[in-house]
Formats: C-alpha cells, sequence, structure tokens
C-alpha cells in the first residue's frame, strides 16, 4: 500500500497556479515541478537534437536553448505543442518517478506534482486527487503578458492552444477560480487541503 498521497495541480496559463502552490508548501507539501524536470531534461543532447531538428538549429547556440525562441515557435499552435510534447515527455515521465520514489523514499507523505500539462502527461492517472487552477481569460491575458513579456495577441495565442476550462473542471476534483484577492484564494485552497 502507497505510504503518500499525491495531488495533481494543473491549469490554464496565467491562472495562478504557483500562487496554489505556495499555499500548499506552507502546509507541508513536498513539490515535484514539472517546469523544472524540464529544464533539466533540455540539457540532454538527444533531446536538444530533437529540438533542432524540428524547430530550428538556431533555436540552440553553444548547446544552450533559447527557451524564449522554443515558446515563441512551440506554443503558436496545436500541432508544434504537441510535438514538443512528443520530444520531452519521454525524458520528463522517467524523471519525474524517480524524485517520486526520493521524497516516498524518504518518508515524505504529501507530495503534490504542478504540471501544466498533467493530463497531456499521463501521469494524472497514478494521482489521488487533481486540483486545477482556473481564472477569467482577460485576467489571464493580461497576467502572461506581464510575466513573460509577451504581447496580448502571443498570450491569446498561449490560451488557444491549451486544453479548455470545462475539461479541467471536468476532470479535476477540485476547481479553483482564482479571480480575485490572494487571501480569497487561501481561503478557497486552505479548505481544499482540509479535505485532502
Amino acid at each position: 500500500m502507497r505510504k503518500y498521497k499525491l495531488t495533481g495541480l494543473t491549469g490554464t496559463t496565467g491562472a495562478g497556479k504557483g500562487e496554489v502552490r505556495k499555499i500548499f508548501v506552507r502546509h507541508g507539501y513536498n513539490v515535484i515541478d514539472a517546469d523544472e524536470l524540464a529544464r533539466e531534461i533540455m540539457k540532454s543532447e538527444i533531446v536538444l537534437r530533437n529540438i533542432k531538428s524540428f524547430f530550428g538549429a538556431d533555436i540552440v547556440k553553444n548547446n544552450v536553448l533559447d527557451r524564449r525562441l522554443l515558446a515563441e515557435r512551440a506554443f503558436c499552435d496545436r500541432e508544434h505543442t504537441a510535438l514538443l510534447n512528443r520530444i520531452t515527455h519521454p525524458h520528463i515521465t522517467p524523471l519525474f518517478f524517480n524524485r517520486l520514489a526520493e521524497l516516498a523514499n524518504s518518508g515524505k507523505d504529501k507530495i503534490i506534482f504542478d504540471a501544466p500539462q498533467l493530463f497531456e502527461s499521463g501521469i494524472n492517472i497514478i494521482c489521488d486527487n487533481i486540483i486545477a487552477v482556473l481564472a477569467d481569460e482577460t485576467l489571464r491575458t493580461e497576467r502572461i503578458t506581464k510575466r513573460d513579456n509577451i504581447t496580448q495577441q502571443q498570450a491569446r495565442e498561449r490560451i488557444s492552444i491549451q486544453l479548455s476550462d470545462s475539461f479541467f473542471a471536468e476532470n479535476s476534483d477540485y476547481a479553483v477560480y482564482n479571480n480575485s484577492t490572494i487571501d480569497a484564494l487561501t481561503s478557497e485552497v486552505e479548505s481544499i487541503i482540509k479535505k485532502l
């Protein structure tokens, strides 16, 4: 029998997943961060070679990935995003299981997997609970343009290639709507943590 609970944390870009994650950390959860795993595998020669062959040789300079350029090319439509997933997910998944084993073997019983593409990765099937963070599209567009220093058009393109709000809400155990204040968000998330 598993001695830990694995919670999947996902949701739409710009919804404020990072803020929700901070609340979980304050309540003793240990985080596996999909973005960190992705950065780690981007150092792999085979991954960089595949990225260069599909997204252009200029995307890697001196064995260093130009993440901004990759984002422009990979997040312009669903087809390119799916292609990036096919290159990266087979390398990210084993790393995830290594981190999970490390935490579980060290006695950590509350683990959260922070993964924007939780469903696309297939790891959702082993989660005990899934929490989706959502927010109004106008608010998300504003947050993404500030966070990533991109245009509103680019932000809308990124939003359009993601799974829909309804998909996240229907396929998650809890949907958190981050349209208000940090205090309101904290209160909502803490009530979920009590249930978990």
